[in-house]
């Protein structure tokens, strides 16, 4: 074997010189040399690596720093006496450590700026509408799968996320139903009282409670309290890699997490929109009472004479289509977290605002299209 030579520099009438073995285990000693050694070398044409030894990337980067990328590119390239694999070795080295200009940004002007923004923000939509659609068409093929299959029915977490999404959400809902049902009976009152018709006040309170408001502030609700904890939960199972152990066991994580909390939403939200609509009422009957002298038993007189059954309907048929978005999207959010608590946050936060937006824009085309067909 032969014996390790450590590198050195020397001056040879003029030439630098560079021999011996330029390795990590000399790093030290080669970098003081360096530091050093007088001369800049800027050219090829002065320096000798006839009797360089092996070379690893620790030594080419110091050659590098004696030499300049440069100047070693060149070198290396005019030398034909060094191994094929060695020549490689500092061109890559030398090429890596060549210090790029930073690139300026591109100015654009106001307009093209604005565009393209606009341009990215639509691009995002289209993704996240695009990926919203396959998980809910992956939600709906194992739903059927599962559905003549009574033995994969999950009851226990069925039972626990109807307690978690429906009665342990009740209060909330029946208490702000009340009170803007009180608040939309006080605005009725003041607006129909300049008309002398204080008497519909009634069917203002009845037909937006039953049509509109019942249904969308328990939505909004859940969106805002079951969509968020929903991606908290699959994010938290997510960064715990117990996504992963679940598939490792040959179970679906859809099938598993997502069908039980989408189905126990989709029997919640229809009973949570049903006491919002009677809390609304009763929220209304009272200020109707003590403001405007309408007895409950009016008030309940004018609702069943002049409010049609297809109201109610119309409302309470809207729930489980929410339910069931609201759920999609907080458990695609979940499964969507990366591997930091900061991405848990992140998406936590944009189930939130997708599952609120989703709801009120499918309640206004509702709105609209129940108005053309004359319900």
């Amino acid at each position: 074997m032969a014996r390790r030579q450590a590198g050195s520099l020397e001056n040879d009438n003029g030439t630098l010189a560079i021999r011996g073995d330029w390795t990590l285990a000399d790093y030290k000693s080669l970098r003081q040399t360096i530091e050093a050694w007088p001369e800049q070398h800027t050219s090829s044409d002065n320096v000798d690596l006839q009797d360089l030894g092996r070379v690893d990337t620790a030594g080419a980067s110091l050659l590098v720093n004696l030499l300049g990328p440069d100047t070693l590119s060149a070198l290396v390239k005019d030398e034909s006496t060094l191994p094929r694999e060695q020549s490689a070795l500092l061109h890559t080295v030398a090429q890596s450590m060549v210090e790029k200009p930073a690139e300026e940004p591109e100015q654009l002007a106001p307009v093209a700026r604005f565009l393209t923004e606009t341009g990215k923000k639509v691009e995002a939509i289209w993704h996240l509408s695009y990926l919203l659609a396959g998980f809910v068409g992956q939600v709906i093929a194992t739903l059927f799968a599962i559905l003549a299959r009574p033995g994969r029915w999950r009851m226990t977490p069925f039972v626990a996320a109807i307690h978690n999404t429906g009665l342990n959400a009740l209060p909330i809902v029946a208490l702000l139903t009340f009170l803007v049902g009180a608040v939309v009976a006080f605005l009725g009152a003041t607006v129909l009282k300049d008309f002398g018709a204080t008497i519909y006040t009634v069917n203002l309170v009845a037909f937006s409670f039953l049509r509109e408001f019942g249904v969308l502030l328990a939505a909004i609700l859940l969106a805002g309290r079951t969509a968020s904890a929903f991606t908290a939960q699959i994010g938290a199972m997510k960064v715990n890699e117990e996504l992963d152990a679940i598939r490792t066991l040959g179970l679906d994580p859809v099938e598993l997490l997502v069908i039980p909390r989408v189905l126990a939403m989709m029997v919640s939200l229809p009973i949570l929109t049903f006491v919002g609509m009677l809390a609304g009422l009763i929220g209304g009957g009272l200020v109707c009472a003590v403001a405007l002298d309408i007895s409950p038993s009016q008030f309940m007189a004018i609702v069943e004479r002049d409010i049609a059954l297809k109201h109610f309907l119309v409302g309470i048929s809207k729930a489980p289509v929410f339910a069931f978005l609201i759920a999609a999207i907080g458990c695609l959010e979940g499964f969507k977290v990366g591997g930091s608590a900061q991405s848990v946050g992140v998406h936590t936060t944009s189930s939130v605002v997708q599952s609120i937006f989703m709801v009120i824009l499918l309640d206004a085309v509702a709105a609209l299209f129940f108005m053309e067909m004359g319900w």
